[in-house]
């Protein structure tokens, strides 16, 4: 039987070509070339294709190679998220460039721990923009889930601050907090965000428990460099893809996870609040060349 994912992954990948097509030749070029316009990466796709080759001179099939190298290279990442329960509240600290689906994936996520019986709260640290702002509050009114907010242009540090006190006032199990999309390079904005995280440590020494870096899965490379550009600027501790539903672009998780092994933590596939999920390899790889088990 395939990964429980299998079928949803390969429906919402539907842009990425299938690796490794069994009504073809085998033609190691030609699977090279499908791996990179997938931005699985050179690397990578070297070792795919060398155990593609191994497996077309033993006679065996190859789209089960492939799968099988994809699934190797993808498991160091297949770490869920774990909510401490004696961290409370436990702090998920959410980065990402604007445009990335950082703030519907905060929506998904609170829907996905209120369903797994934790009480959520949301701090909207994400003071310069009012349309930020207005979006959490409006995600929270939709999951039933308190938002602390302040004023277009407030110190952000002090909302998270704020967000913190109230968080343990109210028993709250966890307190996921929202910060402006920024780029690596913007170092007032990365100021701010070591900022944030030094508040949120005077409240809780082991906070934030967890990091978290939303990257569109239709950015390929693109969305190497920003994993690689913040994990060195500010520390991640795990991943979100999203947008995997419309992307051509599906092995950049591939490459993310050879380079920098960082967990990941789900994948986002649409846009309504049951559109994350926990990311599984062996359904992915199965999802990538277009095959079950």
């Amino acid at each position: 039987m395939p990964p429980p994912l299998f079928e949803r992954l390969r429906s919402r990948l539907k842009r990425t070509p299938a690796l490794s097509p069994d009504d073809e030749p085998f033609d190691p070029e030609t699977l090279e070339t499908r791996l990179l316009m997938a931005d699985v990466g050179a690397a990578a796709s070297g070792e795919i294709v060398a155990a593609a080759e191994r497996a077309a001179k033993g006679g065996k099939r190859v789209a089960d190679a492939v799968r099988e190298q994809l699934e190797r290279l993808l498991s160091p990442a297949e770490r869920p998220l774990e909510i401490d329960p004696d961290a409370r509240p436990f702090v998920i600290l959410v980065l990402g460039i604007n445009g990335s689906g950082k703030t519907t994936t905060i929506a998904k996520l609170a829907h996905r721990l209120r369903g797994e019986g934790h009480s959520v709260m949301l701090a909207a640290c994400d003071t310069f923009r009012a349309a930020a702002v207005e979006q959490l509050q409006h995600w929270g009114e939709h999951e039933g889930v308190p938002v602390v907010a302040q004023r277009t242009g407030a110190d952000p540090a002090a909302v998270a601050y704020d967000a913190g006190e109230a968080a343990r006032a109210r028993g709250i199990d966890v307190l996921i907090v929202d910060t402006a999309g920024r780029l690596h390079t913007q170092g007032h904005l990365m100021d701010e965000l070591a900022k944030i995280r030094r508040v949120l440590a005077r409240q809780d020494a082991d906070a934030p428990h967890e990091t978290l870096l939303v990257l569109d899965g239709t950015n390929g490379q693109n969305a190497l460099a920003q994993a690689r550009q913040f994990r060195e600027a500010i520390g991640v501790t795990g991943l979100v893809v999203t947008k995997l539903d419309g992307s051509a672009k599906g092995g950049a998780v591939v490459a993310i996870t050879r380079e920098l092994g960082l967990p990941i933590r789900f994948v986002g596939m649409g846009e309504g609040p049951e559109d994350l999920e926990p990311f599984e390899a062996a359904g992915y790889a199965a999802a990538l060349v277009g095959t079950g088990r």
